[in-house]
């Protein structure tokens, strides 16, 4: 610990107290931000509290996040304000500091999680008690958080772009219409059929892939569960490589899995199977077709009228595909497209390294406030973070992507 810092217990520190009750019910549309345990819950046409505070979410996913706010809005109860401090604190350096102690971690657990005065009081808080020092680590992350959080937005701008220019490709590909291609209903080229319903057994021997069992288009299969099924109906049901399922229901409706290689193992009733006629349409270039924007806007017009939305099997079946008659360029197709897909994941599994190690920097430089280092730096003239390079993280320029940018190399 430096000279001139204090280590003292939270309850030795500060004191909590939270706002005023206020349910949807009542709440009159207004002027004034109501804060909730998770942040802006509203806004109301009455304030309780203004002036410059560091309030945290008391209840909720969110809880224990603090923020500085300087303006009129009305604090619920289901959040505290900084009541009380024992000490002299700069709010934007407390706010900083209660958000790297973490008091999300401190929450009791019961049907949502919650923090009290009590819960945090043996929290540990280091800090300066000079207040202008308090004030120069908050001037000197303000810079540096500032540089990080413009650089990681330039990053997800060309994860965005190189996305897009993949479906742009993709877009290009499957509007192709001519000598050489055709169209069909997908009804005419494959067959299409709804899952199989039963009870999961954990002592049985088939899978019984269901929608939740595909994430991020990728299957456990060690983790999916098991089911009985007599030898009549496991034919019907059975999946087999170039199957594509469909979510019917829910948040992933439309979203398709391609079947590469399993265990044995049957489809869930929530899911569509798509059975290509493999003499007239490869697989893998009808699962491509699924990835586009195409295939998407057709979706999105096709939804039906449940809470939830819903794709069932006549929509798909009367789905419009054009292809080449021939399945040597579709091959072709497919191996272009995979090509140009491995690029472009190449791209966007360089940025989010890149977003990565932002992020481990940005608790670096946290940890290094916290320990009393950063103003040490500063002190000696070693951080001056005027600007991103000074940070070694300067913020990248949108990458301009063309074709030639993504098939080179």
């Amino acid at each position: 610990m430096r000279d001139g810092w204090i280590e003292d217990r939270f309850e030795n520190c500060l004191k909590l107290k939270s706002g005023d009750g206020l349910t949807a019910k009542n709440m009159k549309a207004g002027q004034y931000p109501v804060y909730g345990g998770n942040g802006i819950a509203g806004y109301h046409d009455q304030f309780n509290l203004s002036g410059t505070y560091v309030i945290i979410g008391r209840v909720g996913a969110l809880c224990g996040i603090a923020r500085c706010i300087d303006s009129e809005i009305w604090l619920t109860d289901n959040a505290f304000k900084v009541s009380e401090t024992n000490y002299e604190f700069d709010h934007h350096f407390l706010t900083y500091l209660l958000n790297y102690v973490n008091l999300r971690t401190y929450a009791r657990q019961a049907a949502q999680p919650v923090i009290s005065n009590s819960s945090l009081k043996n929290v540990t808080l280091s800090f300066p008690k000079s207040l202008p020092e308090q004030k120069q680590i908050v001037s000197i992350l303000d810079r540096a958080f500032a540089a990080i959080d413009q650089a990681k937005a330039n990053l997800e701008r060309n994860i965005e772009n190189a996305k897009e220019l993949f479906q742009s490709k993709l877009n290009e590909i499957f509007s192709q219409q001519g000598e050489g291609w055709e169209e069909k209903r997908l009804g005419d080229l494959s067959k299409i059929m709804y899952g199989h319903t039963a009870k999961t057994d954990d002592n049985a021997r088939v899978h019984y892939l269901r929608i939740t069992d595909i994430q991020d288009g990728k299957v456990d299969w060690n983790s999916v569960p098991k089911i009985e099924i007599s030898q009549v109906e496991l034919p019907k049901y059975k999946l087999g490589c170039g199957d594509i399922v469909f979510a019917r229901t829910g948040a992933t409706t439309g979203k398709s899995f391609l079947i590469d290689d399993c265990p044995e193992a049957v489809f869930a009733s929530y899911l569509i199977r798509v059975q290509c006629d493999k003499e007239r349409l490869l697989p893998n270039f009808l699962y491509l077709f699924f990835q586009s924007g195409i295939y998407w806007e057709i979706v999105a017009n096709g939804i039906s009228g449940s809470a939830q939305g819903g794709f069932n099997a006549s929509k798909l079946s009367e789905m419009i595909i054009h292809f080449p008659t021939s399945k040597k360029d579709q091959q072709s197709i497919v191996e272009e497209l995979k090509s140009y897909l491995l690029r472009i994941e190449e791209i966007i599994t360089k940025y989010q390294l890149k977003l990565s190690s932002l992020e481990e920097l940005k608790k670096s430089i946290l940890q290094q406030a916290f320990s009393g280092e950063l103003t040490k730096l500063s002190a000696s003239g070693l951080t001056g973070l005027e600007d991103e390079q000074d940070l070694g993280v300067a913020a990248e320029p949108e990458e301009s992507y063309n074709e030639k940018s993504v098939t080179r190399n």
